[in-house]
């Protein structure tokens, strides 16, 4: 029977419908891979269904000059920490889960900009500690998201789903920035320069992919160029914004505030972040909806399903 080893404990609907075809092992821990446990992977099992964080690179794979694993169906639509080339040159395919991520994500992203926006989470903080003293006419001042205009960094599914919740939900005009200007059912001004994206707009959101390409697109420059009054939101990946430029442009007053779903280095998140008030932050909750990650993890097994009928790949990458 062929060998199936889950990097994390999915949803239970997901372990079974993979047990039901396959000799599935499932790692019990939310940890990423060791080098270690992905040299195992390799070596012992038919497939994996890895994830964020589960860094297979191009030294994993040299690691292991012929390896009994041929599919990585990952669980999640981005696979930056996959070197698909590195894979590829292995004998290994490598599959995602587009599509069933976009509405959440998208919704993700609009949770952040009324935090950020509105200080939500500022507020939050104040009355949990007790410092609420009543309404008041200028209590908590933010800023009013209806009749603003949105920049989204990259125009792709999500990007497109916050675009749509932006424009017919909340009345803003849509900017956007990406490789080539898109076909949309929606009225938005393509710009061609991310630099003057963020000049022109009241919030930027960032709906980019991760990797090599997109690697700290948001840096001082990009930040330097955003009016005092706007802000920032991250739920593509957290190393396309420079932190540390982003931590001093929040501190000077560059911008006026951020909201960030995704971290650079994350788990771990700069102490300089959670110390700011003008900052809403999240632990990673994109995607965070049990019907989402059963979505998901119905289509890492399909996968799977097909690559061992001798099928094409719905989701190859």
């Amino acid at each position: 029977m062929t060998k199936v080893f889950f990097s994390r404990p999915l949803p239970a609907s997901v372990q079974q419908a993979a047990r039901a075809r396959f000799d599935l092992d499932v790692r019990e821990i939310t940890t990423p891979l060791t080098e270690d446990e992905m040299h195992r992977v390799l070596t012992e099992y038919d497939a994996a269904v890895p994830t964020l964080g589960d860094m297979f690179s191009a030294e994993v794979f040299a690691s292991v000059p012929a390896p009994r694993c041929k599919l990585l169906a990952n669980f999640g639509v981005g696979y930056n920490h996959i070197d698909v080339a590195a894979a590829a040159a292995a004998g290994i395919a490598v599959s995602n889960t587009p599509g069933a991520v976009t509405d959440a994500t998208a919704d993700t992203a609009m949770c952040l900009m009324l935090m950020t926006a509105r200080r939500a989470g500022e507020g939050e903080r104040l009355l949990r500690a007790g410092g609420w003293e009543g309404w008041h006419p200028t209590q908590l001042l933010g800023m009013h998201l209806g009749g603003k205009t949105v920049g989204i960094v990259g125009m792709g599914r999500i990007g497109q789903a916050i675009a749509k919740r932006c424009h017919f939900g909340f009345g803003m005009d849509v900017a956007y920035t990406s490789r080539s200007p898109k076909e949309l059912d929606f009225p938005a001004t393509y710009v061609p320069e991310l630099k003057a994206l963020a000049a022109a707009v009241d919030v930027l959101v960032i709906a980019v992919p991760g990797g090599s390409e997109t690697h700290h697109l948001i840096d001082a420059a990009v930040l330097g160029a955003m009016q005092p009054h706007a802000h920032l939101v991250n739920i593509a990946r957290g190393n396309v914004v420079q932190e540390n430029a982003l931590i001093a442009a929040l501190q000077s007053g560059v911008i006026a505030g951020a909201g960030l779903d995704v971290y650079e280095f994350e788990p771990q998140v700069p102490e300089a972040l959670i110390a700011m008030e003008n900052v809403a932050l999240l632990p990673h909750l994109g995607t965070a909806a049990l019907e989402v990650r059963e979505d998901m993890g119905m289509m890492s097994v399909n996968n799977l399903k097909a690559f061992f009928d001798g099928k094409e790949l719905p989701n190859a990458v």
